[in-house]
């Protein structure tokens, strides 16, 4: 006789299910509700990893019948509970992250460079500063990760709050004792380096060189390899830093006629253009967006008047 049957629920089956039933009701409700296809659902996808994790393990599963869910998180299977995402990859053979790469955001860095710079070439240097793991300890020596005693795992708080007499409000609030990861470090076994937290700041100067005469467009895109953000589970791999180029033209009287002469004198000389009979000499002004829908509405009615008149109002005649 098992003392709760909770993990049997979340899964949906017996208590006395077989492996293979567990394995079954794990996979049908993993697929269901795994965060990339219901990203809502993370706290349910959580709860089936859970109640897996336990329910797959004899001896988990031998604590969990005799002692319930406390039992567990007393600490007497070994430890706190694993990642929700390690155990589907380690279910599915690793391609269970619906074959999609992670990686962070990306990151807009604005660099000015000047058309002399451009002209002459030049050198440019751009400090970046990213969270990598540490290399010295990866958060706490080997079995140091326990779970969190507050949250027990979940991540999440619950407090209560008396709103009037009679009325109390549930607030669901992040662990302040383990940032919301549900695993926490004690302090004695803390890294000085990341003191607990895994990753630690680095900061690099990237220089980036501008040939002399290079031909930069606007919109063009670059890239620097091995400098962008490191690749989800193989941290010490990083993606490219990309570099799209946004060329500011100058405004209109920017140069007085004789510094236009110089600037002529360097680019290429004009092409001649043959004038025939046919040209016609005519004036260039800006363009406004709103004068072409009103000239384009006037002309439909002139050209219904032209091409389809329509009656007005007549008058009767005996």
């Amino acid at each position: 006789m098992v003392k709760e049957t909770t993990y049997y629920d979340v899964l949906g089956v017996k208590p006395n299910a077989s492996a293979e039933e567990l394995k079954k009701a794990y996979r049908k409700l993993a697929l269901k509700y795994h965060p990339d296809k219901n990203p809502n659902e993370g706290e349910k996808f959580k709860q089936i990893s859970q109640a897996y994790e336990v329910l797959s393990d004899p001896k988990k599963r031998d604590l969990y019948d005799k002692g319930g869910e406390q039992a567990i998180k007393e600490g007497g299977s070994g430890g706190g509970f694993g990642s929700p995402m390690d155990i589907f990859d380690m279910f599915f053979g690793g391609g269970g992250r619906m074959q999609r790469e992670r990686r962070g955001k990306n990151v807009v860095h604005q660099l000015s460079v000047s058309l002399e710079d451009m002209y002459n070439g030049a050198t440019r240097k751009l400090a970046l500063q990213k969270n990598v793991i540490c290399d010295k300890c990866r958060g706490g020596k080997k079995g140091a990760v326990e779970c969190c005693p507050n949250c027990r795992g979940t991540g999440m708080q619950i407090r209560i709050h008396q709103i009037g007499p009679g009325m109390v409000q549930q607030i669901q609030s992040v662990c302040m004792e383990c940032q919301g990861h549900g695993e926490r470090i004690s302090p004695k076994d803390r890294c000085k380096s990341c003191t607990g937290r895994k990753i630690v700041r680095e900061k690099k100067i990237l220089e980036v060189h501008i040939d002399r005469g290079q031909v930069v467009k606007h919109g063009a895109i670059k890239c620097v390899l091995n400098e962008g953000m490191p690749i989800y589970r193989r941290p010490y791999e990083k993606g490219r830093l990309i570099i799209e180029f946004r060329v500011n033209f100058p405004e209109s009287g920017f140069l007085s006629s004789d510094k236009l002469s110089l600037l002529e004198k360097l680019l290429p000389t004009r092409q001649e253009i043959e004038e025939t009979e046919e040209m016609e000499q005519v004036d260039l002004v800006d363009f406004d967006p709103s004068q072409k829908r009103d000239h384009h509405y006037n002309g439909e009615v002139y050209e219904d008047d032209e091409h389809h008149p329509r009656g007005g109002v007549q008058c009767q005649t005996s």
